[in-house]
C-alpha cells in the first residue's frame, strides 16, 4: 500500500484531547481534515506524526506544547483601560473577542483579568503551554 510522504495531501479524521481527557476539537460529524504534509498547514507535532501512514491507519499521537502551539508569550498579553472598552462588550474572564492592531489587522484576544480600572487581554493562542494528544485516522491520499 502507499504511505504518507511529505507533500502528500491527505485526508485524516482526528480527535484532539487534554490532558484531563477532555476534548477540544474533533471532525466527528464533519468532512475529514484535508491538508498537505510538511507544508505548515497544521501543528508540527501532528505533521510529523503522518509520514508512514497508510490509508485505514489509526494512531494516537502526543503532542508536546512546543510542537502545538509554543509556550504562552508574556508580551502577547495587553492592559487596556476599562474606560477604553465600550460597555455593551462583556467582559467576563475566557470571553474572546477581536481587536484591530494598529496596522488594521484583526486579532483574536481573551479577557484574561478585569479590575475596576483595567482589562488584560491575551493573545496566546487558547491552547498555547498546552500538552496536546490527538488520535487520528488516515482516511485518504490524495
Amino acid at each position: 500500500m502507499t504511505q504518507v510522504k511529505q507533500g502528500d495531501t491527505v485526508r485524516i479524521h482526528y480527535t484532539g484531547t487534554l490532558a484531563d481527557g477532555s476534548t477540544f476539537d474533533s471532525s466527528a460529524g464533519r468532512d475529514p481534515l484535508e491538508f498537505t504534509v510538511g507544508s505548515g498547514q497544521i501543528i508540527p507535532g501532528l505533521d510529523k506524526a503522518l509520514p508512514g501512514m497508510e490509508v485505514g491507519d489509526k494512531k494516537t499521537v502526543e503532542v508536546p506544547c512546543d510542537e502545538a502551539y509554543g509556550q504562552p508569550d508574556p508580551g502577547a498579553r495587553q492592559a487596556v483601560p476599562r474606560a477604553e472598552i465600550p460597555a455593551d462588550i462583556p467582559l467576563d474572564i475566557g470571553t474572546q473577542l477581536q481587536v484591530q492592531t494598529p496596522q488594521g489587522q484583526v486579532m483574536p484576544v481573551t479577557v484574561a483579568e478585569v479590575t475596576e480600572t483595567e482589562v488584560t487581554l491575551d493573545a496566546n493562542h487558547p491552547l498555547a503551554g498546552r500538552d496536546l494528544t490527538f488520535a487520528i485516522e488516515l482516511v485518504e491520499i490524495a
